[in-house]
C-alpha cells in the first residue's frame, strides 16, 4: 500500500477538525481564509516560474508546443488551460495541448486507475509525436503520480524541455525534473481533497504560464487580447472595443478596419496606428516579429 502520510496534501488541517459540525458561515470564512494560501504559496516559486515561462515562450516563438499532462484534477486543469488558448490568443488547438490520464473522456468522468500507469504517460506523448523542441509540463498535486512520472521520463529520454507543478516538497517528480514548481498551500480544508487549494494553486500557475508566454510572442498589446477570435457576438463586440481603446478611434473606424482586416484585430490596430493597408500592416508586423509594441516604439 502507498504511504501518503508524509504528503502535505494528505495531512489533516487543524483548523477544520470539526468541519462537519460547523455552521455554513463559519465554514465559508475558514475556506476563504485557507484559499488565500493558494495564492501566497506561489511567491516562493517566482524564480522557477520565470524560468518556465522563458522556456515556454521560447518554444512558442519557434513554432513548438506546450504540453500539459496530468491525472484527475491536475489533468483537468491542464486541459482547461489548453482549450482556452485558441479563442483567447488566436492560436490553433495544437499549440497548447492538455493530456489527461484516461483520455479526454476522463475530463467529465473519472477513469479509475488510469493515473497508475507510467507506460500510458509515455504512450500519450508518443501519440502526439512529442519533439525535443516541445515543452512538457507535468501536473501532479501529490508529486508522485506514475502517469506523470512516465511522461516526464520519456520527455527526458528524447531530450524534450521539461517542467512540473506539484503541491508537495521533495517529491519523486521533483527528483526527476529539476525545474519543478512546488506550490505548497498546506493541508486541505477537506483532508486529501486536492481539487481545493492544490487545484487552485495549480490553476493560477497555469494561467501565468500560458498568459505570459502568449504576451511574449505578441498575442497581447498593452493588456488587450489582440488575436482574439471573433467567433460569437460577444467576441465581435470585444474586438471592436479593443481596437477603439488601443487606437482611440471611433466605433465606425474600428468596424471598418476590422472588416478590411478580415477580422484580424492585430492587423486592424496596426492599420489604424500606421495609417496603412492590410498588406502593409501584415508586412510591418512580420518585420517586428508580430509585436505591435515594437512598431509603436519605432514610430515614436
Amino acid at each position: 500500500m502507498i504511504d501518503l502520510s508524509k504528503l502535505t496534501t494528505e495531512q489533516e488541517n487543524p483548523r477544520t477538525k470539526q468541519l462537519s459540525a460547523m455552521g455554513i458561515r463559519e465554514a465559508i470564512e475558514i475556506m476563504n481564509e485557507e484559499n488565500l494560501q493558494a495564492v501566497k504559496c506561489i511567491e516562493s516559486q517566482y524564480d522557477r516560474l520565470e524560468r518556465v515561462i522563458e522556456m515556454t515562450s521560447d518554444a512558442l516563438e519557434r513554432g513548438r508546443r506546450i504540453v500539459y499532462i496530468g491525472a484527475g484534477t491536475s489533468g483537468r486543469i491542464g486541459l482547461l488551460d489548453a482549450v482556452e488558448c485558441p479563442p483567447t490568443f488566436g492560436v490553433d488547438y495544437e499549440t497548447v495541448i492538455g493530456l489527461i490520464a484516461g483520455g479526454e473522456n476522463a475530463f467529465v468522468k473519472a477513469v479509475e486507475g488510469a493515473e497508475d500507469s507510467k507506460e500510458q504517460g509515455r504512450a500519450d506523448l508518443e501519440a502526439i509525436h512529442l519533439s525535443k523542441e516541445d515543452v512538457v509540463i507535468g501536473l501532479a498535486a501529490s508529486g508522485r503520480t506514475p502517469y506523470v512520472i512516465g511522461a516526464l521520463e520519456y520527455a527526458r529520454q528524447i531530450g524534450a524541455h521539461r517542467a512540473a507543478i506539484v503541491c508537495n516538497e521533495k517529491s519523486p517528480i521533483s527528483q526527476i525534473c529539476p525545474l519543478t514548481i512546488e506550490a505548497i498551500a498546506g493541508p486541505e480544508v477537506l483532508t486529501g481533497s486536492t481539487r481545493l487549494k492544490a487545484g487552485t494553486a495549480t490553476k493560477l500557475i497555469c494561467n501565468m504560464i500560458s498568459t505570459l508566454s502568449m504576451i511574449r510572442i505578441g498575442k497581447v498589446y498593452k493588456n488587450y487580447m489582440v488575436d482574439v477570435k471573433m467567433t460569437n457576438e460577444k467576441l465581435k463586440t470585444r474586438a471592436v472595443n479593443i481596437v477603439m481603446s488601443v487606437t482611440d478611434c471611433s466605433k465606425e473606424q474600428a468596424q471598418k478596419a476590422l472588416e478590411m482586416a478580415q477580422g484580424q484585430v492585430r492587423n486592424a490596430i496596426v492599420m489604424i496606428l500606421l495609417g496603412c493597408s492590410k498588406e502593409e500592416a501584415e508586412a510591418a508586423l512580420e518585420q517586428a516579429g508580430g509585436q505591435i509594441q515594437k512598431l509603436v516604439k519605432e514610430e515614436q
